[in-house]
């Protein structure tokens, strides 16, 4: 297994620090939030990419991509029937796929829910139809980029899109490109009513990234989740990608979320 953590756990903390704390964990993959970067993405330029890929190879860790795409934005839409703002959301993707890219990069996890929820007065087939669209172009950067977009599939606590890793698969079916798979979290697993490890195993094929967290919005091994049979199954269909830990209860702090996190995955394969 390859284990990788979420920066956005460290909050404010400065890199080298935050780096430190994963390294030592067991982690050898870093994720990163756009957010945490920068708030202008255009202001961001080449020195300050290289400075931070550097920095975060420097201390033994990997780029694994990015994250939370579109969260903390505004006038982006993934499902909206505004032709306008959907162009808009796909060049901003195209300049994520590069940012991407530049940090040394492979995957975009694409979740944002408020970024993708639709309307009562749109159909579900009309958001899919949307955002198929959009992604479709945003295919050729990711081409240019060597970047894949997994697509996260959400509980429903989440909002209304992409609620099933079905639907996620349907999608990712519509849009048909290599470069467009499917990410699986456990927590929006848990939101569905098919036992998180058949999901797995379904979707052997198209899954390219996986997030380890738990519905209580903690890590994994940290509420009711049981991760033997996921890591069981992880194995059974031979997984090489990255189990990255994505929490959103930061009250423990970071290093116990990252000790603790790393700690309870490896007792689940004991």
């Amino acid at each position: 297994m390859k284990y990788g953590i979420c920066n956005e756990t460290f909050g404010d903390m400065p890199l080298a620090d935050a780096l430190k704390i994963a390294k030592d964990a067991g982690y050898t993959g870093w994720e990163i939030a756009p957010f945490m970067l920068t708030d202008d993405l255009d202001q961001f330029g080449t020195d300050a990419r290289n400075a931070y890929r550097s920095q975060v190879t420097d201390a033994g860790l990997h780029v694994i991509g990015l994250h939370w795409l579109l969260a903390k934005t505004e006038g982006f839409h993934l499902t909206t029937l505004d032709i306008g703002v959907r162009t808009a959301t796909a060049n901003y993707l195209k300049k994520l796929a590069k940012l991407c890219a530049d940090l040394g990069g492979e995957l975009m996890v694409l979740g944002s829910p408020q970024q993708r929820n639709f309307p009562s007065s749109q159909t579900p087939d009309q958001a899919m139809e949307a955002a198929a669209n959009c992604l479709r172009s945003v295919v050729p950067a990711l081409e240019e980029y060597s970047v894949q977009i997994a697509l996260e599939p959400l509980g429903r606590g989440e909002g209304n899109f992409l609620n099933t890793a079905a639907e996620g698969r349907e999608l990712m079916k519509m849009i048909d490109s290599e470069q467009v798979k499917l990410h699986l979290d456990v927590k929006a697993m848990s939101d569905e009513p098919t036992p998180i490890e058949t999901i797995i195993r379904d979707n052997a094929d198209a899954m390219i990234h996986f997030h380890a967290n738990d519905p209580n919005l903690r890590g994994p091994g940290m509420g009711d989740v049981d991760f033997v049979p996921i890591f069981a199954a992880l194995k059974d269909i031979d997984y090489r990608g990255w189990v990255s830990v994505e929490v959103f209860d930061y009250s423990m702090g970071a290093e116990a979320i990252a000790k603790q996190s790393m700690t309870n995955m490896i007792q689940a394969q004991s």
